[in-house]
Parts: structure tokens; C-alpha cells; sequence
């Protein structure tokens, strides 16, 4: 699987290179994952809340460590182009018990996990960050750590000194190890813009109500969007309108019309 593993990394790091812009409507089961591939994603990401949904756990660390690694490994088996997960904090404050997890993945078939501060001190981040590069590179794994910083998503400091905690926070994490910056609910193209330049690491933002369009973002120095759960949230906006059709007015109208996106999941489930 290293050599496999190794070449998936090189293609996805490749993805995020200056001028590039990746955009990933995020999964949450192998045929989401397998979906959005047919749809032309050059990569699969997956949404640890839409994970956790699916697995009937709350978002928030709530899902074992061998479900998801089930998961990915699944994904891994069909679909062709990178995958990354969404590791959350690693499932451990012990940067120690956090590398060993993603290096688990990575021997998975891995290439990427989204790593987040949330509430913690940054500097733990950073050490699960060094810590993963370090047991990797030993065991010849490539693994692309995209830090996540919750500044704008938990409201962490003040609006007026969001920008400047995230650059903060940023350079800690790219002097760690950490090979992209992710920041969700950042939406202002010019904040974008300044973190794109002062930070060398591709920068992603999530997908959500107020964000400008690719185009936009591409503009401001944006390398990734990610859709977040946003995804699985459509989908399954699309059951509860089609099981509400039934139960309430006994019409089949619309699980009929939301059905006629779906395509033929035995052939795409099907190896050539």
C-alpha cells in the first residue's frame, strides 16, 4: 500500500498547487464518495459530522476510531482518486495516540486528514502536527495535514481580531509541519486574500451560505473549498422532503423527482 499511497499523495498535493483551486463536495459512506467521483471530483474528502450522522453519533470526537478507519479503507477500495479524512482532533490530546491514528489511516490508502485546534491551546495543534510528520516520515507515509483553525467557526476571539489570530495561529502550524490552512466560516475575500499571501500553505475555506463563488475565491489566493457537510445535509434534506410527500399527503411526487439525480449505484459500484 506505501508505494500506492505515496503516488495518491503526490496526485493530491499536485491538486493544490498555486493557481489551482480544489473543490470538494465532501462524503459520508462509499457511495457519496463514489458519486461525487463520477461527478468529476479529482479528489474525495469526507465530513466528520456527516460521518458521524450516518453512523448515528453526534459530530465531535462521538465515533470510534475503527469505524472511520473502516470507512476510509472502503472508500479507498473504490474509488480511483485521492481521498483525505477528516480526523477532527485526532481523536487524542496526546499528540503521541493522534499520530499513530493517522498513520493508521495512511496505511489505509490515506493521503490527507483535516487536523483542528477547536478550543484547545494551538500549541497542542502543532504538536499533534509535528508528531505525525515525524512517525510518517519513518514509515515512508505521505500524508498531506491540512490544520484547521476554528477563529472564525467558534467566534475564539473577537471579530476585530479574528485575522490576526488566525495569521498567528497559521504560522505556528505551517512552521509544524502543517502542509494547508484550513478556515472554515471565513467568507471576506480581502481577509482571504491577506492570509493567502502572508501564509505559504494552500488555504481552504468551507463551503456555506455567504461564501463568494469559486471564481472569487480563486481570486483571492483560495487553493481548496470544501463543502463540509453540506453534502450529506442536502441529501438528506432531499429524504425528508421526499418521506414528508408520503407520510403527510400520501404523494410520491417528490421522492420521484429527487430519485431522477440519482445514478445507477450497481454500476458504480461495479469494477471494470
Amino acid at each position: 500500500m506505501t508505494n500506492a499511497q505515496n503516488q495518491s499523495a503526490t496526485r493530491f498535493r499536485a491538486a493544490h498547487a498555486p493557481g489551482n483551486l480544489i473543490v470538494l463536495p465532501n462524503a459520508w459512506d462509499v457511495a457519496s464518495a463514489r458519486i461525487a467521483e463520477e461527478c468529476g471530483a479529482s479528489a474525495i474528502a469526507t465530513s466528520s459530522a456527516a460521518v458521524a450522522w450516518a453512523h448515528g453519533y453526534p459530530d465531535g470526537e462521538k465515533l470510534t476510531k475503527e469505524t472511520l478507519l473502516a470507512l476510509v479503507a472502503g472508500i479507498v477500495r473504490v474509488v480511483k482518486v485521492p481521498v483525505s479524512a477528516d480526523s477532527e482532533a485526532g481523536f487524542s490530546s496526546d499528540p503521541a495516540e493522534a499520530a499513530a491514528f493517522v498513520s493508521a489511516l495512511a496505511r489505509a490508502g490515506c493521503v490527507g486528514v483535516n487536523l483542528e485546534d477547536g478550543t484547545s491551546p494551538p500549541a497542542l495543534l502543532a504538536a499533534k502536527i509535528e508528531a505525525i510528520k515525524t512517525l510518517c516520515a519513518r514509515e515512508n507515509l505521505d500524508v498531506f495535514v491540512n490544520a484547521r483553525t476554528d477563529i472564525y467557526l467558534k467566534s475564539l476571539v473577537p471579530a476585530e481580531r479574528a485575522l490576526e489570530e488566525t495569521l498567528v495561529r497559521g504560522s505556528l502550524y505551517r512552521d509544524a509541519g502543517a502542509d494547508g490552512l484550513f478556515v472554515p466560516a471565513l467568507v471576506d475575500t480581502g481577509a482571504m486574500r491577506t492570509i493567502a499571501d502572508a501564509i505559504p500553505l494552500p488555504l481552504n475555506v468551507l463551503i456555506w451560505p455567504k461564501l463568494p463563488a469559486v471564481a472569487a475565491l480563486k481570486e483571492a489566493g483560495v487553493r481548496r473549498a470544501s463543502a463540509g457537510a453540506g453534502t450529506a445535509r442536502a441529501a438528506y434534506g432531499a429524504l425528508r422532503r421526499a418521506a414528508l410527500g408520503m407520510l403527510e399527503s400520501g404523494s410520491y411526487d417528490a421522492m420521484n423527482a429527487e430519485a431522477e439525480g440519482c445514478p445507477n449505484l450497481n454500476a458504480l459500484m461495479t469494477k471494470e
